[in-house]
């Protein structure tokens, strides 16, 4: 599977380990950076992470800041593209199962160990979408989101 990954100077050594657990489990991985814990702003990550997912550059994208918080909204605001900040092994089975995320938003300071932050990230790739009353709800936001591109391009 081919993976973007991107972060910010919170998110920095996690998405270094986050990598290379991708890359161990045979991923290609392609990293939008940032390269240091020296401070930056979490959305010249996020973007290029979610445009390139939005674009089939990668077929999914994991994102890190210091909560996550900001980076799920920063990725939300790209057409096509359902990020779920995982805060859990739950949240990360329910955000494939039932959303069908593409981008997986965590949180550096959130998470309790970098272990948890790779369990929950191999639950969410391993995670297929359950389909049926769920794909209903998800081709509803994606009608809402089309409908509404084509408001604002007018």
């Amino acid at each position: 599977m081919r993976i973007a990954i991107g972060a910010d100077h919170a998110g920095f050594r996690l998405k270094e380990r986050l990598k290379r657990e991708l890359q161990a489990m045979g991923h290609e991985v392609s990293d939008a950076g940032t390269t240091s814990e020296a401070p930056v702003d979490y959305p010249d990550y996020v973007f290029p992470v979610a445009e390139k997912v939005a674009h089939h550059e990668a077929d999914r994208g994991v994102v890190v800041c210091g909560s996550g918080v900001g980076a799920s909204i920063a990725a939300n605001k790209v057409h096509g593209i359902r990020a779920g900040l995982v805060t859990d092994a739950d949240s990360a089975r329910l955000t494939r199962e039932h959303n069908d995320t593409n981008v997986l938003a965590l949180g550096s300071r959130c998470v309790p160990s970098d272990d948890d932050a790779v369990a929950w990230m191999k639950t969410w790739l391993e995670t297929p979408f359950a389909g049926e009353r769920h794909a209903r709800r998800v081709n509803k936001i994606e009608d809402y989101e089309r409908q509404h591109a084509r408001e604002e391009s007018r």
